[in-house]
């Protein structure tokens, strides 16, 4: 009887063991899954309801401004939306621009889930950069409102994009580009950019 309870015992202590070493396993690969996200996979996550479309997020940008944003579309290394708020109208925002995300329970909770959806790295949004943005506002001739790190806000139309930079023609709000109405052309890295409003 004695040699019983001592065999119960221990294949009740083995069984333990094996459980605790199953779910430390777990944990392990929950850590390696989290580890290998990126802030663009859990925005794409948080951003989206259930029937595929997009929500807003509040970000907190490197100046120490507040923006709420409808999210259209993420790239590369950007996000595209309307802004919610004071200041209303289309933006860009660089991703390197965002000093944190305050999501909400709920857009927490969706962009850590092991089944979110994330987009494949082969799709076109995903593939293409800031500067393919901003080159099509160039091509556009789009009035822009651009904010910078040093808490600057100027207003013109992009009249070229570069590899790390743009020329921004700085006119009044409102007018067009006009060599008249253009009171000096800025030289801007494109890693000074927070956002981009059009």
């Amino acid at each position: 009887m004695r040699w019983d309870n001592l065999f119960d015992d221990l294949e009740s202590q083995l069984e333990q063991e094996l459980d605790a070493e199953q779910v430390d396993l777990l944990a392990e690969e929950e850590r390696l899954r989290l580890s290998r996200l990126a802030l663009r996979d859990r925005l794409i996550s948080m951003t989206r309801s259930g029937e595929g479309a997009h929500e807003q997020v509040r970000l907190a940008l490197r100046d120490g401004s507040v923006v709420t944003i409808a999210v259209g579309t993420l790239g590369r290394d950007w996000m595209v939306g309307e802004l919610i708020g004071a200041r209303r109208g289309s933006c860009v925002v660089p991703l390197t621009a965002i000093a944190g995300v305050l999501p909400t329970a709920g857009q927490l909770a969706r962009s850590v889930a092991a089944e979110s959806a994330v987009e494949p790295a082969a799709s076109l949004s995903a593939r293409l950069g800031l500067g393919f943005v901003l080159r099509d506002l160039c091509r556009r001739r789009a009035a822009v409102e651009l904010s910078t790190a040093s808490a600057e806000r100027v207003h013109g139309t992009i009249d070229r994009v570069g590899r790390d930079h743009l020329d921004l023609a700085e006119h009044e709000p409102g007018m067009p580009r006009r060599a008249a109405a253009v009171d000096r052309i800025r030289i801007l890295p494109l890693a000074e950019l927070l956002l981009v409003r059009f």
